[in-house]
């Protein structure tokens, strides 16, 4: 007695109870005959479970229905509908017709899930790369063909197992983005890319490795032979006149006649030797410092104090420090200085030139600090070579300076950018900045 369709019969029995047994006493204690009164009761007994039967039928089969089209549902099945939908004007069709919209939205739904599951397995496998996805216990459950070809395993051989036995457990620790060497299986240089992400409830990283090997080859292969035509030109530059010169003192020795011209000649030549020799050590040295920047040592600098104290080491031309906000860096004071130093020192060279002034400005700009160093020079007329280490315009320039301040700005996250000023003469030198502007210094901040 406890399911719902024994509990609706029994209410109903109950319900038609009093008018079977007035009716069946009016029957029985009437003065009718035996056969009229046995006859009656086998209709009255027909009729009620009859009715009994109807509404078992109206109230069992729908349930029923409904139970079937909502089990389908549970088990993804979004085909089946129930009949009698379109009887609006009954609340049973109404439910019948929510049922089966539910039913066509989920199928719809899922068929976008499938597509778009579909799509993405797709973009996964054919993107040169390899993808690895890690549940919170270091298991593989996702890996796309440029995975598996950096394994060299199927992928049944694959999922389940954990980072460490695939050889993958470095790619969840450390840094990211970064560059590693011979990942796994594979030989080669790989930059590596993790992000996390939820399914089911479960935290997961996705790993990303890119072989840039190739990449960085020809990187490599084209800075080397930037570098080596610059030092080849620097390096002939002061070897030619040294050889020239050798040769003139050999002939003046050769005559084995000293006079008083010929001694001055010797000590000239000799000089001059001296003074190339000297500046292709100084060259050199100064490759070498490019060489070895350090890493940045962030400590806080008010960007205030920092651009007036620049501004003021700048003798030869007052430099103009235009107010700007209040904002802290976390960076390489001593390299920023550096930086900053070198910008200031090639617009005053231009601005001298033309008879004009610097200024400095700095605004935020997002996330970051932009900061601008103007000059009233004759502009740039090369923009191809300007970061290129050892190339210089100006007489006697190492042509480092530029290079070592986008090496530095870069150290720090930022961008240094070098261009002609729009609608005006002269030089712009733009530096972007990771920032932030609270205080104390303390306070949470973004770290260079």
């Amino acid at each position: 007695m406890r399911n719902h369709p024994r509990r609706v019969l029994l209410v109903a029995a109950l319900a038609a109870l009093p008018a079977v047994v007035i009716a069946l006493a009016l029957l029985w204690r009437g003065d009718f005959t035996s056969r009229l009164q046995w006859t009656a009761t086998l209709f009255i007994a027909a009729g009620l479970g009859a009715g009994l039967l109807s509404l078992y039928e109206r109230v069992v089969r729908p349930l029923q229905t409904l139970s079937n089209v909502l089990g389908a549902l549970r088990e993804g099945d979004y085909s089946l509908r129930a009949r009698g939908a379109d009887a609006r004007d009954d609340s049973l069709g109404l439910v019948y017709l929510e049922a089966n919209q539910l039913a066509e939205m989920l199928r719809v739904q899922r068929l976008g899930m499938v597509e778009a599951t579909a799509l993405v397995r797709a973009v996964l496998n054919e993107i040169d790369a390899a993808v690895f996805a890690f549940d919170d216990e270091a298991v593989l459950r996702l890996v796309n063909r440029g995975g598996e070809r950096l394994l060299g395993q199927p992928p049944e051989r694959l999922l389940g197992r954990s980072a460490e036995a695939l050889g993958l457990a470095e790619c969840l620790a450390g840094e990211s983005p970064r560059v590693m060497d011979r990942p796994g299986a594979g030989a080669g240089r790989w930059e590596l890319r993790r992000s996390s992400f939820r399914q089911d409830g479960r935290p997961h990283q996705l790993v990303l490795l890119t072989d840039v090997s190739r990449t960085l080859q020809v990187e490599e292969r084209q800075a080397w032979q930037r570098l080596i035509r610059v030092l080849s030109h620097e390096i002939n530059n002061s070897l030619a006149p040294i050889r020239s010169l050798a040769g003139s003192l050999r002939s003046l020795l050769d005559r084995g006649q000293r006079t008083p011209d010929s001694e001055a000649d010797l000590r000239q030549g000799l000089d001059i030797i001296g003074q190339r020799s000297d500046a292709l050590g100084r060259f050199l040295a100064a490759y070498a410092r490019l060489a070895r920047l350090p890493r940045p040592v962030p400590r806080p600098v008010v960007v205030a104090d920092w651009v007036r104290r620049v501004a003021g080491l700048e003798r030869r031309l007052p430099v103009e420090v235009e107010p700007g906000p209040e904002v802290t860096l976390s960076a390489d004071g001593d390299q920023l200085d550096q930086l900053l130093i070198n910008l200031v020192q090639n617009a005053v060279d231009a601005a001298l030139d033309s008879g004009g002034g610097v200024r400095i400005r700095w605004r935020l700009a997002g996330l970051g600090l932009v900061l601008e160093v103007d000059d009233d020079g004759p502009g740039i007329g090369e923009t191809t070579n300007l970061f290129v280490p050892f190339f210089t315009t100006k007489p006697g320039g190492s042509g480092i300076g530029l290079a070592l301040s986008r090496q530095i700005a870069e150290g720090h996250g930022g961008r240094l950018t070098l261009e002609n000023r729009p609608g005006d003469r002269g030089a712009r030198a733009r530096l972007w900045l990771p920032a932030h502007t609270g205080r104390p210094f303390d306070t949470p901040q973004v770290r260079l």
